[in-house]
């Protein structure tokens, strides 16, 4: 029992809670006990998970993975603290108002709730399997009992937080509702994930993707039951943050539309077949050009009629929603030429180098033996050579490009899943020659996973910022820490972490090594562009330590975790 709790992710990732809930001022308390709770019940379930994989044979996860129950349970939440604790120091300064903390830690409870409402299913899962029935082990039983217990005192220190900090019984108990629902959501649609994209993630993986998924568009959501009930719901007792800008409230659309798009298509076709006949249905079906003429138009009423209606509804926006090129292009082309001679030199310097990187690793992938995972790592540079100039000089422009680019990544997804003529067979050829173990046919998420690993940093870091480094955590952890990590481990490394894993010690002092010198690089640089550092090299000792040892150790997507568990360390 000893040996299975302490094996080097769970070592890693208790590590990880501890530094942040040891960082809480005496305000967070609550919060930081909740998250205690959450991770010692995550990491029961993670540890019986992992003791029989037939526990939880009922979801087809991704082959040669763990579980990852603790690693995915807690991230966001801890994330989440970690940003709760830099706003209090803002707050402290009067640097910010009190409401933004609040919602900051609405914001919390809700993902608090979601991982929570995760467990419990998996709890319920586990101990209904059929290879826990009668009767069951004396540490199985203390297992559940020691799971639920925390369940329990989790959900009660949510609702004597939420009470204490509510004016009303009403508006307290709107909050817990919300967070119910928050919970339901996220526990529906890992069961979607799993049976629409088999093999394709682990436990830990889908939960951190569902739970995301649902607090991105939580507010969204949130503005239109406020608005259909005729404002009876407060809009401040379920919105997250502040209110954003229209650019990112436009990026937001975007998004959610290429992520509905999917039940879009399938209803029109299933409309297709009701209003034809079987036969003739399915001869228009056969023919792939038919089958593009429904995808492209069902795509285009969605993006230009349905988001920017809601959009409107939601938001108020000051022109109508159908005048998209006044709405969408007009605002998005002001704040681009409001510095053209910067940003457009921006966009042509990407272009060139999209373009002659892809074109010279595609044909290296070709005709060369190179390792793939080598092969793979030269994008990881090719993201810092991109995002690192642009982050220091344009942080906001770079905000648009990253919406931008995964919005086109969505929907250059949709088409490869799909099969849509022309672009859907030559796009499936292409990704596969960069693919690892941790890709199928059915799904490719290596390049949304740097994508967003680069991304969400920077997301998170707008608004009030006191730690200019953060921003920079998934650039850094990925672009030259994982990579140098890769590099040195495959060609020099020789002593092992594990007998059974891959990764190196060479590797991994590789990565670290790279990782602080990159920032003592990095901090001159940002002082002397006007950012006031505020980091101590003991904490960026500690931050960059802890990212290095959960790549060594996680079998998870490291693309996904290790970004925002550096980002959490580096907020403190």
């Amino acid at each position: 029992m000893a040996s299975s709790l302490l094996n080097g992710e769970r070592a890693v990732v208790a590590l990880f809670v501890g530094r942040v809930v040891f960082s809480l001022p005496l305000s967070l308390l609550p919060h930081g006990l909740a998250l205690s709770l959450l991770a010692i019940s995550a990491l029961v379930l993670d540890v019986v998970a992992d003791s029989s994989a037939a526990l939880l044979s009922r979801f087809r996860t991704r082959p040669g993975a763990s579980s990852g129950i603790l690693l995915g349970a807690v991230t966001l939440p801890t994330v989440m603290i970690s940003k709760m604790i830099q706003l209090s120091r803002a707050f402290s300064l009067d640097q910010v108002a009190y409401q933004e903390l609040e919602s900051l830690s609405m914001q919390y409870w809700a993902i608090s709730a979601s991982s929570l409402s995760v467990l419990i299913f998996l709890c319920i899962t586990i101990w209904c399997a059929p290879e826990n029935k009668p009767p069951p082990s004396l540490p199985s039983f203390w297992h559940a009992i020691l799971s639920l217990s925390c369940i329990v005192l989790h959900t009660a220190v949510c609702c004597v937080t939420l009470g204490t900090s509510s004016l009303t019984s009403s508006e307290a108990a709107l909050k817990l509702s919300w967070m119910l629902c928050h919970g339901l959501a996220v526990v529906k649609l890992i069961q979607h994930v799993f049976r629409t994209f088999p093999s394709c993630a682990s436990v830990g993986e889908a939960c951190l993707v569902a739970s995301g998924l649902v607090l991105y568009f939580g507010d969204m959501l949130a503005y239109t039951i406020a608005k259909v009930s005729g404002f009876l719901i407060k809009s401040d007792m379920v919105q997250y943050g502040s209110k954003t800008s229209e650019i990112n409230i436009i990026i937001q659309g975007l998004l959610l539309g290429l992520l509905l798009f999917p039940m879009v298509f399938k209803l029109v076709l299933r409309l297709c077949e009701c209003s034809f006949t079987t036969a003739r249905f399915e001869v228009r079906t056969k023919n792939e050009i038919w089958r593009s003429i429904i995808f492209f138009s069902s795509l285009g009423f969605i993006m230009i009629v349905l988001i920017p209606a809601w959009m409107q509804f939601v938001q108020d926006f000051q022109m109508h929603p159908f005048i998209w090129r006044q709405i969408y292009f007009g605002r998005v082309l002001s704040f681009i030429f409001s510095e053209p001679l910067k940003r457009l030199s921006l966009c042509a310097y990407w272009v060139c180098v999209i373009c002659v990187s892809v074109l010279r690793f595609y044909n290296i992938s070709k005709n060369s033996k190179i390792e793939r995972i080598l092969l793979r790592k030269y994008y990881h540079l090719m993201a810092v050579s991109m995002f690192v100039p642009a982050l220091i000089f344009q942080p906001k422009f770079l905000d648009l490009a990253f919406g931008a680019a995964l919005a086109v990544f969505l929907a250059l997804e949709i088409v490869r899943v799909w099969r849509i003529w022309p672009l859907g067979q030559f796009i499936h050829k292409f990704m596969s020659a960069f693919t690892d173990h941790r890709d199928s046919d059915l799904l490719i998420v290596s390049h949304f996973s740097l994508l967003l690993g680069c991304a969400l940093p920077i997301w998170l870091s707008s608004g009030n910022n006191d730690r200019p480094l953060s921003p920079f955590s998934g650039i850094l952890s990925l672009g030259i820490g994982d990579t140098m990590a890769s590099v040195v481990g495959h060609k020099y490394g020789v002593l092992r972490w594990s007998k059974t894993g891959k990764k190196t010690i060479e590797g991994t002092v590789a990565g670290i090594t790279s990782v602080l010198a990159a920032c003592s690089v990095l901090l001159p640089l940002l002082a002397s562009t006007g950012y006031i550092v505020t980091e101590h090299w003991i904490s960026i000792l500690v931050a960059v330590t802890v990212s290095g040892l959960l790549e060594a150790y996680t079998a998870q997507l490291d693309n996904a975790f290790i970004p925002l568990v550096f980002y959490s360390l580096l907020c403190l």
